[in-house]
């Protein structure tokens, strides 16, 4: 076995929204910080199939870390948003009642919004609420509106925290798989993975931090005897054309209710309607299959709150995974029989919206952690030295027409375009391939810059969007990825 020791201060398992969060806000200390991914890029597992939005923080228990976290994290996106640069539009939510007899639970959602600190909730008469969203149906007899409530886009915002981890010094190992953690001495953890061609390493650290999502109970069973299980809960939607953007300019939720379970209807911030999700937990953390029922089940549930929906303009659908567990928090932080291990596990809704505070959270307890033992400095930086702002991906074609003229002269592929429906450049592809970390698959390319996320759903850009990501990684097209090694897209002849 070929082994290559080092002792980093800390290793996170995990790159999606949450373990590249807090490789974000660790980097801001003088730690030496390794993130390790099983797949091969950011934002490929639970990160990726989700709701887009940011949830205000009235529907989680007072007292909760998804209560404070949630609050908390929704009021840092709008200065993230522009500092790292990625989509986020604070667009309020509306949460709906359909009978008079449902209309305490909604007050008590009102009242629990206020004790855990949600700003902006207004009640409102159901006519009130058509006047803000003519297309609600007749039915609603109350709503409450959270004016803080946002969408974003969960792809960008992670690549923005992974770009600004990796600017401060964090390092990215992708197709690497945690095989085996163990306790090396006192003061440090081995951690043994394996890369895609099966050879294994190994990595002292004086911390771990378990943010592997569906597979965060395998991680922490392998250090702890207070066992965790993970039950992947699967989520259901339906994406429309941008010609159905424009149907509600809030996130439409219903008070859970004999009626429905909640599923939502919501812009997006490209212009897109999502229609979602569904609640059905499964037997594994790879089942991300949508189903004839499951999509039938949110499409008759989102008409109770829209019955207009144009579901003839539907383009895609997918599923996502949420990591659920039986204690009902966050679960974050140290078990009491693994110290220097911090598990971010658990983490389903509202994680994106946590995702932020979570991060400064867990940092700040990792950070304490190396103090007390003594085993770091971890000397916070000088502030001149930190990077806090990032570029975000060039859109060429939202740029203003002088603009977009000075970009294609000084780079000509920023006049060709590739992906026609999302109106897609060489040059923005180019750019999200060259990033660090940059995108090494179609899905990588799709998610930072949207090639074939519009309505012919990559039917006509693929062959030229494989062209250029072979190009730039200087491989045959033959082995250009769908995502992981296994899925590439053409077979070599014989």
């Amino acid at each position: 076995m070929n082994k290559k020791k080092s002792i980093m201060d800390a290793v996170i398992i995990g790159a999606g929204v949450t373990g590249c969060s807090i490789a974000r806000s660790l980097s801001r200390y003088d730690l030496d910080i390794l993130v390790l991914e099983k797949e091969e890029d950011v934002c490929s597992g639970t990160s990726k199939a989700n709701s887009a939005i940011i949830h205000a923080g009235f529907d989680a228990e007072t007292g909760t870390l998804k209560a404070k976290l949630n609050v908390k994290g929704a009021k840092m996106l709008p200065r993230l948003s522009r500092e790292l640069d990625f989509p986020y539009k604070q667009n309020g939510s509306m949460v709906l009642c359909f009978r008079r007899e449902d209309e305490p639970g909604l007050k008590a959602l009102y009242e629990r919004g206020i004790a855990n600190g949600v700003e902006g909730l207004t009640l409102m008469s159901g006519d009130e609420a058509r006047k803000l969203e003519p297309a609600l149906s007749k039915e609603v007899t109350m709503a409450m509106l959270a004016s803080t409530a946002g969408i974003v886009c969960p792809f960008q915002m992670t690549a923005a925290f992974a770009e600004n981890a990796a600017a401060n010094g964090a390092r990215f190992r992708f197709l690497t798989e945690v095989i085996r953690i163990e306790k090396a001495d006192h003061s440090l953890y081995k951690v043994t993975f394996r890369d895609a061609s099966g050879n294994e390493e190994e990595v002292d650290t004086r911390t771990v931090v378990n943010a592997a999502g569906l597979y965060s109970d395998v991680c922490h069973n392998m250090v702890s005897e207070d066992k965790l299980e993970v039950i992947p809960r699967r989520g259901e939607y339906l994406i429309l054309d941008k010609t159905a953007g424009s149907l509600v300019s809030h996130t439409i939720f219903q008070l859970p209710s004999a009626l429905g379970k909640g599923v939502l209807v919501t812009p997006t911030v490209h212009g897109n309607l999502l229609i979602g999700p569904n609640a059905e937990d499964v037997g594994s953390a790879e089942e991300t299959n949508i189903t004839a029922k499951g999509l039938a089940e949110i499409r008759s549930t989102a008409l109770l709150s829209v019955p207009s929906v144009p579901y003839g303009q539907t383009i895609t659908g997918f599923a996502g995974l949420r990591a659920h567990t039986k204690r009902g928090d966050f679960i974050l932080g140290e078990p009491a029989d693994a110290k220097g291990f911090f598990d971010a596990a658990g983490v389903e809704s509202p994680g994106l919206s946590a995702s932020p505070a979570l991060g400064d959270y867990l940092a700040r307890r990792i950070v304490n952690y190396l103090r007390k033992s003594g085993l770091s400095k971890a000397v916070h930086k000088d502030r001149k030295e930190i990077v806090t702002r990032r570029r975000g991906f060039i859109h060429a074609g939202e740029l203003p027409a002088d603009k977009r003229d000075a970009l294609i002269r000084k780079d000509p592929d920023f006049g060709v375009i590739i992906c026609r429906c999302e109106n897609i450049s060489a040059g923005e592809i180019k750019d999200a391939i060259r990033r660090t970390p940059g995108a090494v698959s179609m899905d990588g390319i799709k998610r930072r810059v949207r090639q074939g996320m519009g309505r012919c759903q990559a039917g006509f850009c693929t062959p030229a969007a494989m062209a250029i990501l072979a190009r730039e990684l200087g491989i045959p097209e033959e082995e250009v990825c769908k995502n992981r090694p296994g899925s590439e897209l053409l077979m070599k002849e014989e």
